[in-house]
């Protein structure tokens, strides 16, 4: 075997080993990127789940007999930090998002309510960080895309299915989000 051989095949196993080298890191860090999007969604239900009972408590002063959505609420808020498994936390949180949409319909009722300075305050709180919680989403599901992207394309597959990854769920819109909302004027 000559040289030039013998550099060409050393050239093709530095490349080889860059490219497995490359691409690993990159899983890594789109799988990282999945793990900081997830948390960063925490961040923001967390503040939204510190801020219910605020939102709760505003209400019951001017709606005492409206208890029947607070409740809901409140129990919804209370079955969300004990589930920690993703799909069904994601299920949950969506029907917390529903309960506090509903409060806020019942809000409507109470033209002092609604004109308190606080509930208001509260209100726009509340629409902030459900803003920044669909961003917080769109960001995680992309990042979800991009990791399953590289599980399943060639030839990253080979290294990311010899990887411990754990299955990521996207979020999804529920049934009910998905219904033709019927606005009658």
């Amino acid at each position: 075997m000559d040289i030039n051989a013998i550099v060409l095949i050393i050239i093709l196993i530095i490349a080889l080993i860059l490219r497995v080298t490359i691409t690993y890191n990159t899983i890594i860090s789109i799988k990282n990127n999945v793990k900081e999007s997830s948390s960063a969604i925490d961040v923001f239900l967390k503040n939204r789940f510190d801020l219910i009972p605020n939102i709760v408590a505003a209400v019951k002063w001017y709606a005492k007999h409206e208890t029947e959505n607070l409740e809901k609420l409140t129990k919804i808020r209370s079955e969300i930090w004990h589930d920690n498994h993703k799909k069904e936390r994601f299920q949950v949180e969506n029907g917390l998002s529903h309960a506090l949409k509903s409060v806020f319909a019942v809000a409507e009722n109470y033209p002092d309510l609604k004109a308190s300075k606080n509930f208001l305050i509260l209100q726009q709180q509340l629409e902030t960080l459900e803003d920044k919680i669909q961003a917080a989403r769109r960001w995680y599901n992309a990042a979800v895309k991009e990791l399953q992207d590289k599980k399943e394309q060639f030839p990253s597959n080979i290294i990311a299915n010899n990887m411990d990854i754990d299955p990521y769920d996207m979020f999804n819109a529920t049934d009910e989000e998905k219904e033709v909302v019927d606005i009658n004027i």
